[in-house]
């Protein structure tokens, strides 16, 4: 079975630190799913960027499946390659839920708009989680404030992080994830006084 870790392939210390509260942050964020987007059990579901187990760690309940970009040969269910920022290959509201958890905020800006107009276009209700730009530490790197750098600045403090390859990720703001999805409510995911990260739910039902 694929590992639920979130972290783990990342290096250091701090990451071992991270993993079960963001583990706990994933499980709590899951739970929630079901009330802000109406799904229910056996409801069809599109997992886009599912890497290899993705939603299927924590709702077994519903009929999921995979898209990546890559192949995932040991996905446990119906997956399928494509590039959700080109085209998805299913016909318009072929899902009851189109589900992207961590997902966009790897996609390059100028292609948002098209990814987000796919996961429109096939899935009835979706949910898009995203970290949120304000909130201090990069959650990918695990370090303080890169991902408010420039990125001459960010690239070499970037390899010192746990990911340790460089990647150029771009953090959205609320505003930003709110105008790629005008149809959908966001809401935030708050980590004691602060926005952890932004969900836009348009409910099935």
């Amino acid at each position: 079975m694929p590992s639920t870790d979130v972290y783990a392939t990342a290096r250091g210390p701090v990451a071992r630190l991270a993993s079960p509260v963001a583990a706990r942050l994933r499980a709590r964020r899951h739970g929630l799913l079901a009330a802000l987007t109406g799904v229910r059990p056996g409801d069809r579901v599109l997992d886009v960027g599912c890497g290899t187990l993705g939603l299927r760690a924590q709702q077994v309940d519903l009929d999921i499946t995979g898209t990546d970009l890559v192949d995932r040969p040991t996905y446990p269910g119906p997956f399928v390659r494509a590039d959700a920022t080109v085209h998805l290959p299913f016909e318009d509201d072929a899902f009851d839920l189109v589900h992207a958890s961590s997902v966009i905020e790897h996609i390059p800006p100028h292609h948002r708009q098209a990814f987000a107009r796919e996961l429109l276009r096939v899935g009835r209700g979706i949910y898009v989680q995203t970290p949120a730009y304000s909130f201090p530490i990069e959650p990918h790197a695990l370090l303080p404030v890169a991902h408010w750098l420039p990125p001459a600045v960010r690239r070499p403090y970037w390899r010192l992080g746990a990911q340790g390859h460089w990647e150029d990720v771009r953090l959205l703001r609320r505003g930003e994830l709110a105008g790629l999805f005008p149809s959908a409510a966001v809401h935030a995911e708050a980590l004691g006084p602060l926005t952890k990260s932004w969900m836009a739910v348009r409910p099935v039902r």
